[in-house]
Order: structure tokens, then C-alpha cells, then sequence
């Protein structure tokens, strides 16, 4: 199955979602479309499964970074928005090709899943770096965290910079969102 998903992965990249089929997956994988069909019923749920491989992947990746021990929060969150901004960068190819193929899993269960564990995750480390506020305040937190950085993310994966530059604009971002919730705190960035 690793040979058909990553052939997936390269007939994604060079055909995009609308050229995306079965029998492309299997020519490139070396196999026959009834093999790719022993995995997955239907194109659809071989692009549902590169999503979810790829929402798994980066949901560890902030996970691990946001709740690791021994540093402040704010370091844990500057360390993440770099992590999520170079990502971003290095998968922009896919996530185009699979946010065209969106509305065929938008709203699977899996994807209402995923995006339960990612609120989980956010409201935990907005509670430890935000222990005064109302879980009102740490909502709008997090939704706007989430936004804004999703949008810079997406931005500047779309722009092809070097990762100098992209860490200097994960750090401004980080700074922009420390500010914001310092003056919720009512303390200095």
C-alpha cells in the first residue's frame, strides 16, 4: 500500500486534483487498478487518505512542540509557528492539489475528527499560557491564532522563500500574537 500512496502522492503533485484517477495511481505505482482497489473503493478515498496522513502528520508535529516540558509557552508557540510555516512551505504543492480535491472529504467524519483534536490541543496550551483568562478569552485566542496564522502560512507557502525568510516572518507572527496575549494578561511581550 506505501507504493500506491506514494504514487498518489507524485500523480497529485504533477496532475493536480481534476486529472487525479485511479488508473494514473496504478500506472505510476507499477500495479493494476483492481490492486489500487483492494485498498481504497474509489479515488476519493485514496485523496482522503493523503489528507489524513498529512493532517496526522502535522496535528504530532504541533502537538509534541506545543506541550513540550521546560519551556515557557510562548517558546513552545514560536517554535510551533516555525515548525507549521516551513511545513506549510514544504508541502504547498500537495496541500493545493488536495484543498481542489476538499470537497470530495470536507466533511467526513475523519475530518470533523481531526479537527476536534486540533481544538483539544490549542484549548490545552491556551489554558497553561493563558491560566487568568475566561475560557471565553482563551476561545477567541485560539480561533484567531488559528486564522491568522493559517492565513500567513498559506501566504507565504504560496511565495517560495528561503527558510530564512520564512522563519522571520514565523517570528513577527509569534511576536504579533505574543503582544495580543499579553495585553490580555496585562503584562510586557
Amino acid at each position: 500500500m506505501a507504493d500506491i500512496l506514494q504514487a498518489a502522492v507524485q500523480v497529485l503533485a504533477a496532475e493536480g486534483a481534476a486529472r487525479f484517477t485511479t488508473a494514473r495511481v496504478a500506472e505510476r505505482a507499477g500495479v493494476s487498478v483492481g490492486s489500487i482497489y483492494q485498498y481504497f473503493p474509489n479515488k476519493a478515498a485514496i485523496l482522503f487518505r493523503l489528507q489524513a496522513d498529512e493532517w496526522r502528520d502535522t496535528s504530532v508535529m504541533l502537538r509534541t512542540l506545543l506541550e513540550a516540558p521546560g519551556q515557557p509557552p510562548i517558546e513552545r508557540l514560536r517554535a510551533a509557528i516555525r515548525a507549521f510555516f516551513r511545513s506549510e512551505c514544504e508541502e504547498a504543492a500537495m496541500r493545493i492539489a488536495l484543498a481542489d480535491a476538499a470537497p470530495l472529504y470536507r466533511h467526513a467524519p475523519e475530518a470533523h475528527a481531526h479537527r476536534r483534536a486540533g481544538l483539544r490541543t490549542a484549548i490545552a496550551f491556551w489554558r497553561e499560557a493563558l491560566p487568568d483568562a475566561t475560557r471565553e478569552q482563551r476561545r477567541r485566542v485560539a480561533d484567531i491564532a488559528a486564522i491568522a496564522l493559517g492565513s500567513i502560512g498559506k501566504t507565504i507557502s504560496e511565495r517560495q522563500w528561503p527558510v530564512e525568510t520564512i522563519d522571520a516572518y514565523a517570528d513577527a507572527s509569534a511576536d504579533m500574537v505574543a503582544a495580543y496575549i499579553a495585553g490580555l494578561s496585562g503584562a510586557s511581550p
